[in-house]
This record gives C-alpha cells, structure tokens and sequence, in this order.
C-alpha cells in the first residue's frame, strides 16, 4: 500500500512538472482575443465550474448547482471551452494533456 501511494505522489509530481513546463513556455503568456456570449445561466454553471476547478479539495465546494445540472447546459459549457482552447490555438495541447493526466 506504501509504495503505491509513492508511485502516485511522484506520477502526480511529474504531471505537475510537464504542465508547469508548458506554462512556461514563451508565447503561454500572449494575450488571446475571446468575443464570449454566454447565457447568465451558464456564466454561472461556468463559474462553479471554475471554482471548483481551483479549490484544493473539490468537497469543498457545494457541488449542488452542478449536480442538478442538465445534459445541455453541460454541453453548451464543453463548447464554451472547447471554444477558447480554439481561439487560443491549443486543442492538440489540451488533448495531449488530458492523455498524460489519464495515464496516471
């Protein structure tokens, strides 16, 4: 049980190294132009799915909007970021980035 629990510390550290990595690559931190025009309703569905995106602790956060969410709403959301990653020209990154973070 010891060990695995070490292999998966130091996976998730590697991870955590390739994609601070990227960030850091020149060019990460040029400014992109994204025209948005979202529904108030899904401003917010986005915004909670933001915050508990970054909370340290995903229970942390009340996940009761997003649990009585529908099929749609959820779907407009992946266009919505599906949208930005187009805009900023890294859908192949995203791609290969969520590639690595399922091999773990």
């Amino acid at each position: 049980m010891f060990n695995f629990n070490c292999k998966v510390m130091a996976e998730t550290n590697v991870i955590a190294q390739v994609l601070e990595t990227i960030l850091s690559i020149p060019g990460m931190v040029e400014t992109v132009r994204i025209d948005l025009r979202i529904t108030r309703k899904n401003a917010l569905l986005l915004s909670n799915v933001i915050d508990r995106g970054l909370a340290p602790n995903a229970d942390e956060i009340d996940g009761g909007i997003l649990a009585n969410v529908g099929k749609e709403a959820l779907e407009e959301l992946r266009a919505v970021a599906r949208e930005f990653l187009e805009k900023a020209g890294l859908i192949d990154l995203s791609e290969k980035l969520k590639v690595l973070r399922s091999t773990k």
